[in-house]
């Protein structure tokens, strides 16, 4: 039961696994480009934040059998699709992996490496935060997350090109799509079929690219925070540029908020375990740990106890000072409080890593 609930409740989900896509997230884009037709022409593209690698394998799929049946014009060219994400992916066929962060403008020299120099002719996000359940925290994340992607995009992006990323539809989106505006001509929002209505995720298609007068790529945050204060700021009433919400899939799709009956559409239920497991999780060490000390994570009152902190990350300097206060039997002092509240920032980053559980220095 527990193998086929998910099954169920999410048709994507299950279509992903029978089709081979290693999320479900691989038919938004798919639906996006049925209406959009962001890759039509495209030879140069680049997915920012594309682990575990459903968004590129989109893209190796569609670009590379386009490819395959232009090989009979002279004009046809293999195309070169470039996955960037901090965390390892396991390898996609046709796809050349960057593990690097998309903040880095090395990152971007690297991309335009592998592009003889030149600029992308399509620039893909979907990457998104780990949501705390604080909306307004979220929503910020994942806007400064979509500037970031942008600022990257005006380094390896060339003139015309397209831009398309992950949004979240909030109070203050109006703010975003200006600043958008700014660097592209044209500008909508998208909704997927295989987006779950319930979700304030949508996606932002931004066309021919455009960049202003006067603005030196890498720079964004300064450009925008000059530019807002002399130009947003006088767009209102009528002048307020209106960005149009498309829903993009077809009325027959299955709806992504539906529970489906395992026997669909007249085809018998076949189980299929998931495409790609991850291949270096970050719950792994937690797992491992759970197993050692014979502990069900599941229950809220789970608790496990580190022996020897010192050999765990010998690297971190809150780990080190964690050990040091290990070895001193945790002795309170007069002036312990103040020290305690002076490196309180280390060590609510050593919590952060590990809040899955609840950790204990013997």
């Amino acid at each position: 039961m527990g193998k086929t609930s998910k099954d169920k409740r999410d048709i994507y989900y299950r279509r992903a696994k029978e089709e081979g896509w290693r999320a479900r997230s691989a038919f938004k884009l798919l639906q996006i480009d049925d209406e959009y037709h962001i890759l039509d022409g495209v030879t140069k593209a680049v997915d920012l934040c594309a682990a575990p690698g459903s968004w590129s394998q989109a893209l190796s799929r569609r670009l590379h059998e386009t490819c395959k049946n232009d090989k009979k014009t002279a004009e046809s060219v293999n195309p070169i699709i470039i996955a960037v994400d901090l965390q390892a992916m396991a390898p996609l066929e046709g796809v050349i992996q960057i593990q690097g962060d998309i903040t880095n403008a090395a990152t971007a020299e690297e991309i335009l490496k592998y592009f003889a120099n030149e600029q992308a002719d399509l620039v893909v996000c979907d990457g998104a935060p780990d949501v705390t359940g604080l909306h307004d925290m979220d929503i910020f994340i994942q806007s400064e997350l979509l500037l970031a992607a942008l600022n990257i995009t005006t380094l390896i992006l060339r003139s015309g090109g397209t831009f398309v990323a992950k949004i979240f539809r909030a109070k203050d989106v109006s703010t975003l799509y200006c600043q958008l505006k700014v660097f592209f001509a044209e500008v909508s929002c998208a909704k997927p079929s295989s987006s779950r209505n319930s979700s304030i995720e949508a996606f932002i298609i931004c066309k021919n690219y455009s960049p202003p007068e006067g603005y030196v790529p890498n720079e964004l945050a300064s450009f925008l925070e000059k530019y807002n204060s002399t130009k947003l700021a006088s767009l209102t009433g009528i002048n307020r540029y209106v960005i149009p919400f498309v829903v993009c899939g077809d009325l027959d799709q299955p709806d992504s908020d539906t529970c489906y009956p395992l026997n669909f559409e007249g085809k018998e239920y076949k189980y299929h375990e998931p495409t790609q497991l991850p291949i270096s999780p970050p719950y792994a060490e937690a797992i491992a740990l759970a197993e050692k000390e014979n502990v069900n994570l599941k229950k809220a009152d789970a608790s496990i106890v580190i022996h020897n902190t010192a050999s765990k990350c010998e690297s971190s300097p809150c780990n080190k000072q964690i050990t040091e206060e290990a070895k001193n039997d945790l002795a309170t002092t007069p002036n312990r409080k103040k020290e305690d509240e002076e490196d309180e920032g280390p060590i609510e980053k050593f919590d952060l890593v590990e809040s899955f559980v609840d950790f204990h220095i013997m």
